[in-house]
């Protein structure tokens, strides 16, 4: 039974959440599923999520397959586990996952539940969508990338992706069209569902979020891991969290080729931390060139992210400006919670560019344009009051608009106004109608 507090919603009903990964994993929407469903049980719900027995850097691992953690009853499923080596392969992974899923929510579902879908791996919204129809269940979208439109942009299946693609488009608008709700995690993103014919009755804007209690500004002086990775006399650069496709090396390197010849002066030195195809890419490249004032390490443990973010000095955020509106990259969140300035790299239009104009927060650079970023980095390297009352203000607007409180706060309203309507499912009236009550975030209000 979810029971929120001085709620007059008296539901029994489940909320159940589908990812391929959840806690333990430190994946990006490992960590902000983890976030909600342990942030609900703990205000009264009664949450499930179906997950895998994956860990996203770690296809060997064996997570068990039923446990409760926090209040949170979770089943992990069995998939194949040849992990991120190949498309193909990866493909496998995918289809083992929505079978054995599949399965299972239509074992586990019940009337009345709310059944919210992720988009790891892609074309759950359209699995889900059936299952919880035949079930009598609310189907609810949570968005944080949109598929294939993201894969025609990487031109992952090609020239001809977008044939190959055209028949899967199709099922995937009529389940966005369908489900009670959409959630987008920005405003570029929810035009998008608008374009593809989505209701905005059924579309809501919740943005991602840190969690500004685990994440916050650690002074270089007292940082352990900037003394033990030799950091304590260089300006750090530093870049955290998955460096895939969707983001891009070629100015990267341009500007890190850049600064290792003009920059002496200013100590700069970069830090790469986590993982991804192009991360391995990006440390063969350098070694390659032999620069020396590049540093990389692996992914921290969620217990170090104040520190680990904290080492760098200002961070960068990448995104191809084809994917603006298909993808909003979290780690921009965690980056303002540790105080820290972001250049982001990308679109002058775009979600993050908006969000770092409106608050003070950083610098945009055009993609492409390696010395420009090597120019703003020595900007920010010989202004270091610059540089901090910048993250200053990024850690304050993180704290007013994109704190995990108010996102799990954001999610308790939506959800309860689909528990309000809930009757559209057990009763006559239609179960595709969608709930009265949406929460729209316009261009310049965040998470209210």
């Amino acid at each position: 039974m979810i029971v929120f507090p001085h709620s007059t919603i008296e539901p029994a009903v489940r909320i159940v959440f589908i990812n391929r990964f959840f806690y333990p994993d430190h994946s990006a929407t490992g960590q902000m599923l983890t976030d909600l469903a342990f942030g609900l049980a703990e205000n009264g719900a009664t949450v499930s999520v179906i997950a895998s027995r994956l860990r996203y850097d770690e296809p060997d691992a064996q997570l068990p397959s039923r446990e409760k953690q926090r209040g949170v009853a979770i089943e992990r499923i069995s998939t194949s586990r040849f992990g991120r080596a190949s498309l193909a392969l990866r493909m496998i992974d995918y289809l083992t996952f929505y079978i054995s899923a599949a399965w299972t929510l239509a074992h586990i579902a019940r009337r009345g539940d709310i059944v919210v879908a992720m988009t790891d791996p892609p074309a759950l919204s359209i699995l889900v969508s059936v299952i919880a129809r035949a079930r009598g269940a609310i189907s609810v979208n949570w968005l944080q990338d949109i598929f294939p439109e993201v894969a025609e942009a990487l031109q992952v299946a090609g020239r001809r992706s977008s044939l190959l693609f055209a028949p899967f488009r199709l099922l995937r608008n009529l389940s966005l069209r369908r489900a009670s709700m959409n959630l987008a995690i920005g405003t570029r993103m929810a035009k998008r569902l608008r374009e593809f014919g989505v209701d905005e009755e059924r579309i809501s804007v919740i943005p991602n979020w840190s969690d500004i209690e685990a994440i916050w500004p650690v002074p270089s002086k007292e940082n352990r891991l900037r003394a033990e990775w030799g950091l304590s006399n260089k300006f750090v650069v530093g870049y955290s969290g998955n460096l895939g496709r969707a983001h891009g090396i070629e100015t990267l390197l341009d500007a890190i080729a850049a600064t290792s010849q003009a920059d002496e002066e200013a100590k700069i030195c970069w830090l790469f931390i986590g993982g991804g195809a192009c991360f391995e890419q990006l440390r063969r490249e350098t070694e390659r060139q032999g620069i020396a004032n590049v540093v990389f390490r692996p992914y921290q443990p969620r217990e170090k992210l104040a520190e680990s973010l904290s080492v760098s000095d200002v961070h960068i955020v990448l995104l191809k400006p084809e994917l603006e509106g298909l993808i909003v990259p979290s780690k921009f969140y965690g980056i303002a919670a540790s105080g820290r300035p972001t250049v982001f790299v990308g679109a002058g239009d775009g979600e993050v560019a908006r969000l770092i104009n409106q608050f003070g927060c950083g610098a945009t650079v055009a993609s492409g344009d390696g010395h420009g970023l090597a120019e703003t980095l020595a900007i920010f390297a010989n202004d270091p009051e610059r540089c901090r009352a910048m993250g200053q203000r990024g850690r304050a607007m993180c704290e007013a608009n994109f704190g995990k409180k108010q996102a799990i706060a954001a999610w308790r309203k939506l959800l309860e106004s689909l528990l309000d309507n809930r009757q559209q499912v057990a009763g006559n009236l239609d179960p595709d109608r969608p709930v009265e009550e949406v929460h729209q975030y316009d261009e310049t209000i965040i998470l209210r």
